[in-house]
């Protein structure tokens, strides 16, 4: 006779809630453990859930591999949406030729050269090869953005490493795809072709989707300011379904399409900001929690050893291989170059790439899981740790810049205008400048001052200061010349016209 199964109950409901509640209140505490210690957040989320497993207290016994892959999946989009909303695009428009070149060329050479050193060294099939090869060789863009945007760098070091890591994930995916399938690759160009193909159609969609989305909530005023962060991210994830669906990468539509509303100075982008890394948090958290419970640690043992050595392989000669050759036309410093090489973060994505050939019964697939997972807990806690020291040794770290501005906008429909509320942080060079020297055009003016919990309305000659916040009243016409006016004399001071930051002219 067959076991009945106990239907969910509220009160079975409330349970889940509380252990929710509770592995999300611990995960935060977490942060700021390992913002103390330099232990890498991923790594504390990951032992959560090998806590909450079958060998750990709390006893889970937990096996999905399809459910993992698939909530993998969901978090992995809004990271990149979140990752995107944050990439300023004058930054990394000049990284975008050497980020491709190691994205596709880059990711080529470290997937044969990692999958020469697990079949010579370990003695694996091919097949099994060539998987874990591809499902190493991606940067992870959870860890590079958290870990690279506390490290001041260069600026070109930090676009080149961030776009890598939102573009690198599309062939990755379709390697793995195609190694896990039955049978094998007919023609090694066809898969060339198909990668070409899925990256085009998902970057024409990411654009589209994201020109579209920016132009519409910069046109249309919705009723409550809490609705901006929401659209934001539902244009994100439309922009990855539709290039799913169309037979594009998902992965670098959401990403392209995020990067554009990140730069098209839509309404409460303050608002909208804070709730998308709030997302991603969530996003983080649970996908490592879950990868956590998956993992089997006594099943682990016989898995360490290899592991470790294709991870040596992986750090020490294919990542700086595929540096050195995908960015040989670009002339970047060697110093650069090195930091590039140990730079090359893993994290929560090979551990769901390798539940892919774990879905498709591909065989030795659990082991390919395991050693995928004990290299990134082991490779990220050498490399995370080590990259600020590293960067200090090669000179590399960089002095204080003027801090930017925070503007938020405000549309104000029936006026056909704008209310920006602006706040002056510590390092801003509007520290000392007087209203009338902002020199905002003509259609925009400061009517409000707030200064220590009081606010005031200014005088032309009223010195502004840091920890200040502003209103600024702006027409339609002028509100992207005032903004821009606003964000040069925060960067410029006084001097702003002189440095050519930004006159205050309406299309300048």
């Amino acid at each position: 006779m067959a076991r009945r199964e106990r239907p969910l109950t509220v009160h079975h409901l409330n349970q889940l809630l509380l252990v929710c509640s509770l592995v999300l209140l611990v995960a935060v505490a977490a942060v700021r453990v390992s913002s103390r210690s330099g232990l890498p957040s991923l790594l504390v989320y990951l032992g959560i859930g090998i806590a909450m497993g079958q060998d750990g207290v709390g006893g889970v016994h937990f096996n999905n591999a399809v459910l993992t892959q698939v909530i993998g999946y969901a978090a992995l989009v809004v990271i990149l949406a979140e990752g995107g909303l944050g990439t300023k695009w004058k930054e990394i428009k000049p990284a975008l030729p050497a980020a491709s070149s190691m994205a596709l060329f880059g990711v080529a050479v470290s997937v044969g050269v990692t999958a020469a050193g697990a079949h010579y060294l370990i003695g694996l099939p091919w097949r099994q090869s060539l998987i874990i090869g591809a499902v190493v060789s991606s940067t992870d863009a959870a860890a590079v953005f958290s870990v690279l945007r506390k490290i001041p760098l260069p600026t070109r070091v930090t676009a080149v490493l961030e776009a890598e890591s939102g573009f690198n994930d599309a062939p990755v995916v379709i390697l793995v795809v195609a190694f896990s399938a039955a049978g094998p690759v007919e023609h090694w160009y066809t898969l060339l072709l198909e990668i070409f193909a899925e990256l085009a159609v998902g970057a024409a969609i990411g654009l589209a989707v994201g020109w579209l989305g920016s132009w519409g909530l910069r046109h249309v005023a919705l009723p409550a300011s809490g609705l901006y962060p929401i659209a934001v991210m539902a244009i994100a994830v439309m922009a990855y379904a539709g290039g799913a669906l169309a037979h594009g990468s998902g992965f670098l539509a959401v990403y392209l399409a995020s990067m554009m509303l990140g730069n098209a100075k839509l309404p409460h982008w303050p608002a909208t900001r804070g709730f998308a890394e709030g997302l991603g948090w969530i996003a983080q958290i649970g996908m490592f929690v879950l990868l956590g419970l998956l993992v089997t640690p006594h099943e682990l043992g016989d898995d360490v050893l290899p592991a470790l050595v294709i991870g040596l392989v992986l750090t020490m000669v294919a990542r700086p291989l595929s540096v050195v050759l995908s960015l040989a036309p670009f002339r970047m410093p060697w110093q650069e170059q090195t930091l590039m090489s140990w730079a090359g973060l893993r994290g929560a994505v090979p551990i769901i790439l390798a539940t892919i050939p774990m879905v498709n019964g591909v065989e030795s697939s659990r082991r390919i899981f395991n050693m995928v997972f004990v290299l990134v807990v082991v490779y990220t806690l050498i490399q995370g740790p080590t990259l600020p020291w590293l960067a200090r040794t090669l000179r590399l770290g960089q002095g204080p810049e003027a801090a930017d501005l925070g503007i938020e906008s405000a549309p104000l429909e029936r006026l056909r205008g704008h209310l920006l509320s602006v706040a002056i942080p510590e390092g801003s060079r509007m520290h000392g400048v007087e209203v009338s020297e902002l020199r905002l055009p003509p259609g925009a003016a400061v009517t409000l001052v707030v200064r220590d919990g009081s606010s005031f309305v200014p005088l032309p000659t009223t010195v502004l200061r840091r920890r200040d916040e502003l209103l600024v009243v702006a027409t339609d016409e002028v509100r992207d010349a005032a903004e821009k006016r606003l964000r040069a004399v925060g960067q410029g001071g006084k001097l702003a016209g002189w440095l050519g930051l930004g006159n205050g002219r309406p299309g300048a």
